[in-house]
């Protein structure tokens, strides 16, 4: 719990990512509407960074507005713009680059000034490689002869999956993983997330005042937000869960810890995490191999307590309850079943 203050008030800037966090593919998350439309009404300053190449900041902004969330193109930063923007800067104007990837993609390379093109046999100087639900084999093929050739390879970002109605689904990181399995050798460049870029682009923008970044996966935004030196809020709302979490090594544990958007607003629906093995009601003790949960208590607390040992635990170890109300926090955690 956050003592008495909105977690929100302690920032003057609120990054979100999008997959898990505002949406779902193309429906709103629950709360998420409200949520962001409380911010603007407060006059607070919003951003969103999405790993998500398949979409341009305009087409992004139209989606959020059509969904009820008032934004503009100037708020949103994509890994494929910023793609765009780092050839821009390493190549002359006109440079055939060589796409895998959405015609999002292709525009933003044109509105760098670059060309895109679409086999190896057009001598790209490079090669950029983002989300497309097209891309196939010989979009790959075509990759891995440019590379081999010398383009240099450029990813948007390396997200292993992608959140859907029917569970996560493969993403450009695991297409990345395909061409990398194939040249033996890693990209030259991931732009996105956890790169720090994204959100070190947002981050100016608070000038002198703190940022917080809101995620739903530890792997990109929350580890993400640590590598550019931000607060970060994950919500359980996407793709990682509380075992992960429990799992999650150092560079991607989180500043705090909310079910969703309500805790940016309400101090009960938020938690600093790790608080102590023994702290606000709860214990956590290693019994066994097993971190055993008794006493009785918000939730919350429960998983910052059980954070707290987890982390300083030599290796992983199950969770077990001690009491009914031990148990019956674990389900609510979903660590049980």
């Amino acid at each position: 719990m956050i003592d008495g203050e909105r977690l929100v008030d302690g920032y003057a800037l609120v990054v979100f990512d999008l997959d898990g966090v505002i949406y779902l593919i193309d429906r709103p998350i629950p709360g998420a509407v409200e949520a962001v439309t409380r911010l603007h009404g407060e006059g607070r300053l919003v951003a969103y960074a999405t790993n998500n190449a398949s979409r341009r900041s305009s087409e992004v902004a139209d989606l959020l507005t059509g969904m009820g969330v008032p934004a503009h193109p100037d708020e949103v930063l994509t890994s494929a713009a910023a793609a765009a923007e780092l050839l821009r800067d390493r190549f002359p104007a006109g440079s055939p680059v060589l796409v895998v990837g959405a015609e999002a993609l292709r525009a933003e390379l044109r509105a760098a000034g670059l060309t895109p093109v679409g086999t190896a046999e057009e001598d790209p100087v490079a090669v950029v490689q983002g989300y497309g639900p097209q891309v196939g084999w010989v979009d790959l093929a075509e990759a891995a002869v440019a590379v081999r050739g010398g383009a240099t390879w450029i990813a948007t970002n390396t997200d292993r999956t992608l959140p859907s109605g029917r569970g996560p689904l493969p993403g450009n990181g695991a297409l990345v993983a395909a061409l990398r399995t194939a040249l033996d050798r890693d990209p030259d460049v991931v732009v996105g997330k956890p790169e720090p870029a994204l959100f070190g682009t947002a981050a100016r923008r608070a000038g002198q005042g703190r940022t917080l970044v809101v995620g739903d996966r530890l792997d990109t935004d929350i580890e993400g937000a640590r590598r550019a030196g931000l607060d970060s809020l994950l919500v359980l709302t996407g793709v990682s869960d509380v075992a992960e979490l429990l799992a999650a090594p150092a560079e991607r544990r989180p500043t705090y810890v909310s079910v969703d958007l309500t805790g940016l607003f309400d101090p009960a629906a938020v938690v600093r995490v790790p608080a102590p093995a023994d702290a606000a009601g709860w214990s956590v003790a290693d019994r066994d191999g097993a971190l055993e949960l008794s006493g009785a208590g918000r939730t919350l607390d429960a998983l910052a307590a059980l954070c707290a040992a987890a982390w300083s635990a030599p290796r992983p170890a199950p969770v077990r309850a001690a009491s009914a109300e031990a148990g019956q926090a674990l389900a609510a955690l979903g660590l049980t079943g």
